[in-house]
């Protein structure tokens, strides 16, 4: 509805089990497919991927992203994609220690919950301990500092340890925990880490689970840290990453992500835009419409005025639009971590 005029390319992202999410592959594949259109029909290309996960380190430097910020760099190919609706709903945590200090980080699992995974991310050169205590146990398992997969049991739970190695874009390290069920349901209740830093250099630490859409609304951290509660890929560094607000209340959206983006410090989101209580197309819905909330509503607008203003302007570059959106988007007084320039002001964006 933003760009009535331009022309549609829907790429549908498949998945081989029918409860199951698309892949990081298929999303790669799914963008060379857009971008190769455009290419071979001389077309300037935007690309809405109203799309994230929580998995990674946040930090801007996964293959995924490293994908994404080279496609951005080839000309006239934009891509928009919302910093999710993770900002309030309890999945991440961190702390920040000093040689020799320790942190009690607790959270909390539901009832009936079927699985939970929990990763850990630290810098490498850091040296930093942990131990998980389960609820009602008075001794801890240790989780071995170094490389390799390790598997523990508790009660009706069968805990998993992966202790990571750096990437190839990153010098980031990944401890991955995972929750399974020895029978139907993992054990419920406060379970907490531990971390000790034996000696450290910047002694960072952050705790992510999945997004809260694949966890029960009781399963979260006790004591939940709201900014970089951003999705990945919103965390690129050359992607337009759109923020949510109320346009009723003119504030946030509580559950819009935040940055910044974990240990680099790049501002996202770049704008916002409006995403609470949206009317939109919904399939199913009476008249073909209904009202959404969510960074998948505010996120098309930022598309619809990206591609208004290549209907204007078909030479601009990515980095060219990118700045005409911060330029022109009027500052709401919040954090830039929460509006990054501010709201989006489509009459001042096309103006410029």
């Amino acid at each position: 509805g933003v760009a009535p005029e331009s022309s549609l390319l829907a790429v549908k992202l498949g998945s081989p089990d029918p409860k199951g999410f698309p892949n990081t592959i298929e999303l790669m594949q799914a963008v060379d497919f857009s971008v190769r259109y455009a290419i071979e029909h001389t077309v300037p290309l935007v690309i809405n991927l109203s799309f994230g996960n929580t998995y990674g380190s946040h930090s801007g430097t996964s293959l995924l992203e490293t994908y994404l910020d080279y496609v951005s760099n080839l000309g006239r190919i934009n891509i928009v994609v919302g910093s999710g609706n993770e900002g309030n709903n309890g999945g991440h945590a961190s702390a920040r220690l000093a040689s020799l200090e320790s942190a009690r980080i607790e959270f909390a699992v539901g009832n009936y919950e079927s699985s939970l995974s929990i990763q850990i991310w630290k810098n490498y050169w850091d040296d930093i301990r942990f131990q998980l205590t389960p609820p009602g146990l008075g001794t801890s398992f240790k989780i071995p500092n170094q490389p390799g997969s390790w598997r523990f049991s508790f009660g009706t739970t069968q805990i998993l340890v992966y202790y990571g190695l750096p990437s190839p874009y990153s010098l980031y390290q990944e401890i991955a925990i995972d929750l399974l069920p020895r029978r139907d349901y993992i054990s419920g209740g406060v379970w907490f880490f531990t971390a000790e830093a034996r000696s450290v250099i910047e002694g960072i630490i952050d705790l992510w689970m999945p997004a809260a859409a694949i966890r029960g609304t009781a399963t979260q951290f006790l004591t939940p840290t709201t900014e970089t509660t951003l999705t990945i890929p919103s965390t690129a560094g050359n992607v337009i990453t759109v923020g949510a607000y109320d346009s009723s209340t003119n504030t946030l959206a509580p559950f819009s992500g935040r940055g910044y983006t974990w240990n680099t410090g790049q501002v996202k989101p770049d704008l916002v835009a409006p995403g609470n209580h949206v009317l939109a197309c919904a399939p199913g819905a009476d008249n073909g419409y209904g009202v959404k909330s969510g960074t998948s509503m505010s996120t098309p607008l930022v598309a619809g005025a990206a591609a208004l203003m290549l209907e204007k302007n078909p030479e601009l570059t990515n980095v060219q639009i990118k700045m005409k959106l911060k330029e022109s988007a009027r500052d709401m007084g919040l954090p830039k971590n929460q509006q990054g320039w501010g709201e989006l002001d489509l009459e001042r964006f096309m103006e410029l």
